[in-house]
């Protein structure tokens, strides 16, 4: 799992440095799509089904700008100076999956967006440092929660993160928040539990819906801007390990 998200950064490091004005969301995957093949693996969203959508998701980054908050199918569209651009890229190698998203700005974004984008990065920093084996999610999740909402920010409610191993999504789920309803699900984190992490925050209301090519694409109800960080993290004996990060 560490060579497979290693790779996962090495592409996301890539394809984030190409998020410039002028370029093409589905330029951006097929850069993607060569390093993947290169390094012997396969990329874990291309051919997914979804049954919101109407066709298998066809490439193997999702690409969502501004008020898209996740899934946006890669194509012609040109990114502009001030648009924020959000990367996910998942990975199978040698059997072992990685899982990573991130969200760039393109040019120069406002400054309120650039604040939305340090908020939802220093929101997953916050989870993985308040990662420990016996501890109930729900005292991270609610921490990520009350981090975001501080900041008059959302989180997300309709998607959280996952589990995973040899599949990209395993038990259990893992959200972002903390409700009554969470709580009837929730898990105490053991050591090598393999979570992928990923905040999902919104300018305005959590309320989200379909839109885009094959209703693929996950947008914010009220057309404000979201942001998307994650990363797969190692429960350890001490703490945490990002398998996800450079170094």
């Amino acid at each position: 799992m560490r060579r497979a998200g290693r790779l996962v950064y090495d592409v996301l490091d890539s394809v984030a440095r190409q998020a410039v004005p002028g370029v093409t969301t589905g330029a951006l995957n097929a850069g993607a799509e060569r390093m993947i093949s290169d390094a012997g693996a396969t990329p874990l969203f291309k051919g997914v089904v979804n049954n919101q959508a109407s066709f298998p998701f066809p490439a193997a980054l999702c690409i969502s700008v501004n008020d898209e908050v996740v899934h946006g199918v890669p194509g012609e569209r040109l990114l502009c100076d001030g648009d924020i651009v959000s990367l996910d890229c998942g990975v199978r190698l040698n059997g072992y999956c990685g899982d990573s998203a991130r969200t760039v700005a393109v040019g120069t974004a406002a400054p309120d967006v650039l604040r939305l984008l340090e908020v939802t990065e220093a929101t997953l920093s916050l989870a993985i440092r308040e990662i420990r084996a016996g501890r109930m999610w729900s005292e991270v999740a609610l921490q990520m929660q009350r981090l975001v909402e501080a900041a008059g920010f959302s989180v997300v409610r309709d998607f959280v993160g996952h589990g995973i191993g040899q599949d990209m999504h395993e038990d259990p789920k893992v959200p972002n928040y903390c409700d009554r309803k969470q709580l009837r699900s929730d898990f105490r984190l053991q050591k090598g539990m393999t979570l992928a992490i990923e905040p999902m925050v919104t300018m305005g209301s959590h309320a989200v819906e379909y839109t885009g090519p094959g209703r693929w694409t996950v947008v914010t109800r009220d057309g404000k801007y979201a942001a998307h960080f994650e990363h797969t993290v190692v429960v350890t004996e001490t703490g945490s390990e990002v398998l996800t990060a450079g170094g």
